[in-house]
């Protein structure tokens, strides 16, 4: 494909921003619809980012011939229902993490992707920030391998509120949205499926209805391990914060930026064409569709992570 690639982008919250603000820096991309469930607030952003067409429904831009491929940057439960509908109108879609909120789903899903061929990749963004790359590019040499991963994902989040401050009209979930990044990212970075988990989490929040703080255990096949600790209740730093203990190093990962056991900061800079993880991601998912190939990151590369998902649900539950 030469051609301009058109997308529709569905939600313009935080992360829909996010999106629009790395393919300004993505040459042959336009995006040329922009959905969202406040029509006066996506006229805003819409003007923002010079977007023709705006929407309160998927289905308007899925019937605009001219577009492509979609980003779906939607609440969590929308995932999987408007990825099945993108695909079956011929688009190739994007769909920010989870790929679902159910295995059932996220394997229809991925039926459905190789029924069509399309190009359906979902926003695992961990394997693509410079600084998980730096350490998956070390893995790849053969210089460093995982032992233990620690990892932290704490937010403040005791009512429901948005990555901007703003009220949510949907609950977040910290198993099957928090946790998928490092699910994912644990078997991706330890070259290895994960074949034990275990998981506790605290008490159910009276009005959101969901466990507020979590704690996971995952074991690879080759041995290597993973401690999760993940909670809506933290007030202090926020963010999601990775210590990879290896064979011949430990290295500290915060979003973008990477840090050895001593606390001395590693140039990740030149990993790759951006420091923004996000941007990446798109990049990779035009790149695949130009290339008629499967990304990283597709769904059905990622579906293991939803297998565990599923299982540690089971977990809970019981």
């Amino acid at each position: 494909m030469s051609k301009t690639i058109k997308v529709a982008l569905a939600g313009a919250g935080a992360f829909g921003i996010k999106h629009l603000d790395g393919i300004k820096n993505i040459d042959g991309v336009e995006v040329v619809s922009l959905v969202s469930r406040d029509l006066e607030k996506t006229k805003e952003v819409a003007d923002k980012y010079g977007i023709g067409h705006i929407t309160t429904d998927l289905a308007d831009s899925l019937a605009l011939p001219e577009v492509d491929a979609v980003i779906l940057c939607t609440p969590t439960q929308m995932h999987a229902s408007q990825a099945i509908a993108c695909l079956r109108a011929g688009k190739h879609v994007q769909v920010e993490i989870p790929l679902a909120d159910s295995l059932a789903d996220a394997r229809e899903v991925v039926r459905l992707q190789q029924e069509t061929g399309l190009v359906a990749m979902c926003g695992h963004t961990r394997r693509f920030n410079p600084s998980h790359q730096w350490v998956h590019k070390k893995i790849e040499a053969g210089e460093f391998n995982v032992q233990q991963m620690d990892v932290q994902t704490y937010f403040f989040r005791r009512t429901n509120m948005n990555a901007l401050g703003q009220p949510r009209s949907w609950t977040d979930h910290l198993l099957w949205h928090h946790a998928a990044h490092t699910v994912d990212l644990f078997a991706y970075q330890a070259g290895s499926p994960i074949v034990k988990a275990n998981a506790v989490q605290g008490p159910i929040h009276p009005q959101l209805g969901i466990a507020m703080d979590m704690s996971i255990q995952l074991k690879a096949a080759n041995g290597a391990i993973c401690t999760l600790s993940l909670s809506f209740n933290n007030d202090g730093p926020l963010g999601t914060f990775f210590r990879y203990i290896g064979d011949t190093g430990t290295y500290i990962a915060r979003y973008d930026d990477l840090v050895n056991g001593k606390e001395e900061k590693i140039d990740v800079s030149k990993v790759d064409v951006s420091m923004n993880g996000i941007e990446l991601q798109d990049r990779e998912f035009f790149a695949a569709i130009r290339e008629g190939r499967e990304p990283n990151s597709s769904v059905a590369k990622v579906l293991p992570c939803y297998e565990v998902l599923a299982q540690l649900e089971e977990q809970l539950k019981a």
